[in-house]
């Protein structure tokens, strides 16, 4: 069965489907849809999720033996199966054709991939999951369909703006929906919620073209500590705003905690980050997952939350030697952090 992406949330509340299959080169509507799936499966009782990545050397049959297996801790469970090229290979749709022909029960698949060619809807191994289940297909947003989205999203936030606004916000993320969760944060950061004006979104996005907190992310997970001291400097002669700065460190850090549990717990590395981090960052993240502990993580946060006290002038203090003492922590020089 063929849905549109907006059709997911009422077809999730009706019936769950034994198989879903999500494809697409929009990572933020991807990764929502198939945690939408997630979500309502655990709240029918699927309490276990075993994930899988389609890379080299992954083997078929690892989902044959997943699927005729029965969970230790749940009588249902999640098959998280991750196919970023799109294309499962001869091995793959015959592993996929056999799994539909013969669907386990109390057990529900979840195939994210990439974007598939139109003529791939023929193969038989997509008829199989189609039968099977339930099909989406995500594209990227068009002009007509982002301006609303935008909205939407600002609303979550508690955030409004004119149409005008909207429109300086759509040219500075360029259909990048992920770039757009980041600057709606961000002006909920700068601005609180409300109305927003014209001149401070768009000065909001000015600042994103000349200063870029996401370095100073980059060089915190690789603990490159010369270049915290420089790009943090930078930052604050440039005048960029402190609370912006924050609010790319915790975020960081909340990020890297919801990994630790899991990568803890067994679950495949390479897949898990995966779904959490883009290619060019796999690397930085494998680093400070090694490197941090949850309670590293959590002593960040509560520094974290000094930082945004003297932020809003409700302690005494320089909240960015704090912000420095946050930077210092990432890269574990815990010696040189002024925590207290």
């Amino acid at each position: 069965m063929r849905l549109k992406p907006d059709q997911l949330n009422a077809a999730l509340q009706k019936k769950l489907a034994p198989v879903y299959f999500i494809s697409g080169d929009e990572p933020l509507q991807l990764g929502e849809m198939a945690e939408a799936v997630r979500k309502a499966a655990r709240k029918a009782g699927f309490e276990t999720r075993e994930v899988f990545s389609v890379e080299t050397g992954f083997e078929w049959k690892e989902l044959t033996v997943s699927a005729g297996s029965l969970s230790i801790f749940s009588d249902k469970k999640i098959i998280d199966l991750r196919l970023p090229s799109g294309k499962p290979g001869l091995d793959g749709s015959k592993a996929l054709i056999a799994y539909c022909e013969r669907l386990p029960e109390d057990t529900l698949l979840l195939v994210t991939a990439g974007k598939v060619a139109g003529e791939a809807f023929k193969s038989r191994w997509l008829q199989a999951l189609d039968r099977a289940g339930v099909i989406i297909q995500v594209w990227p947003l068009e002009r007509q369909d982002l301006m609303p989205w935008l909205q939407q999203r600002m609303q979550r936030r508690g955030l409004h703006a004119e149409t005008e606004g909207l429109k300086i916000l759509a040219s500075r993320i360029e259909g990048n929906l992920l770039s757009a969760m980041q600057e709606i944060e961000k002006l909920y950061v700068l601005y609180g919620s409300g109305n927003l004006s014209n001149q401070q979104i768009l000065d909001a996005v000015a600042d994103s073209s000349r200063y870029d907190v996401f370095k100073l992310v980059d060089c915190v997970l690789a603990a490159d500590v010369n270049r915290i001291f420089k790009i943090l400097s930078g930052l604050k002669a440039e005048g960029n705003a402190a609370p912006v700065v924050l609010w790319a460190l915790t975020r960081e850090a909340r990020e890297l905690l919801k990994l630790k549990p899991a990568l803890t717990h067994g679950q495949n590395r390479q897949s898990f980050k995966n779904n959490h981090a883009r290619d060019n960052r796999k690397q930085l993240v494998n680093a400070a997952l090694n490197r941090l502990g949850e309670s590293d993580l959590n002593k960040i946060l509560v520094v974290s939350a000094k930082a945004d006290r003297q932020i809003k002038g409700q302690q005494q203090g320089d909240a960015w030697e704090t912000l420095l003492a946050i930077c210092l922590m990432f890269a574990s020089q815990e010696v040189l952090a002024n925590t207290g």
